[in-house]
């Protein structure tokens, strides 16, 4: 996917994921807030990387009685909640939880929201792949800054941060011309910058190209199911990823 802003203007994009609408964890008052102040922000635009839904089915490890949603219900209020700020998301992949339905019965719930929105153009199964584009072109024909995203759910347990940090900055690696990965899934909050090794044979000189990780936050609190796991609490930090308008620079931040 390819998006284009003509003005020189900073943009920045909040990765959203692992709400887990259903679930009695979920942080409803605080996401309807985000919401609210999303719509209030000029230049401001969100991905989603799975796991919005908490879907419990009969298969799944949640358990269906302790849920406050159906997941027909997590869909409509799911789309509800979208649908005001629709033209802020930059594109949609599904999680684990989503897709334990695909599994089960081939139902796709969150390609199922994306419809219902009109914008299942941005829905893609397995990863996103978004170039940025800011500012006018100039003389060349060229245009800057352009920026790269790789936008995956992420996959694997692991009770440490460190699993989780090393299987998705290996991942990374493998991506050239990469700007920034940005993961859910594991419920643990970090940014890092890891570096891949460059071999430029044309100019006869190695470097080194940087990409920034952003595990996106989760919006759970901890207790039922990660706490009978044994899982290690993770605080809820909303990240920001700012792409620089008039020269190409990244800036990732987070409360």
């Amino acid at each position: 996917m390819i998006y284009e802003f003509p003005e020189n203007n900073d943009i920045k994009i909040y990765p959203i994921s692992d709400l887990h609408i259903g679930a009695k964890e979920c942080m409803l008052e605080t996401w309807k807030s985000f919401v609210r102040q999303l719509k209030k922000e000029q230049n401001s635009y969100i991905t989603i990387q799975g796991d919005m839904m908490n879907n419990g089915i009969k298969s799944s490890v949640t358990n269906i009685y302790e849920e406050t949603m159906t997941p027909m219900e997590q869909k409509k209020w799911l789309a509800d909640q979208l649908s005001d700020i629709k033209d802020k998301i930059l594109c949609v992949v599904p999680g684990n939880h989503e897709n334990r339905s695909k599994k089960e019965v081939d139902d796709h719930p969150l390609y199922d929201v994306c419809c219902k929105l009109d914008i299942e153009d941005r829905y893609r199964e397995n990863a996103a792949f978004i170039v940025v584009r800011i500012g006018d072109k100039d003389g060349s024909g060229t245009r800057n800054p352009t920026y790269t995203m790789c936008v995956i759910h992420g996959f694997g347990g692991g009770i440490y941060t460190g699993a989780s940090v090393n299987r998705n900055e290996r991942f990374g690696t493998v991506i050239d011309n990469l700007d920034i990965l940005i993961v859910g899934h594991a419920h643990k909050v970090v940014l890092t910058k890891p570096e891949k090794i460059v071999i430029d044979i044309q100019n006869k000189k190695v470097s080194y190209k940087p990409f920034n990780l952003v595990q996106a936050t989760a919006w759970t609190k901890y207790g039922g199911y990660t706490l009978r796991k044994q899982m290690l609490p993770g605080s809820h930090a909303l990240q920001e990823i700012i792409l620089r308008g008039n020269r190409k620079s990244v800036r990732v931040a987070m409360e």
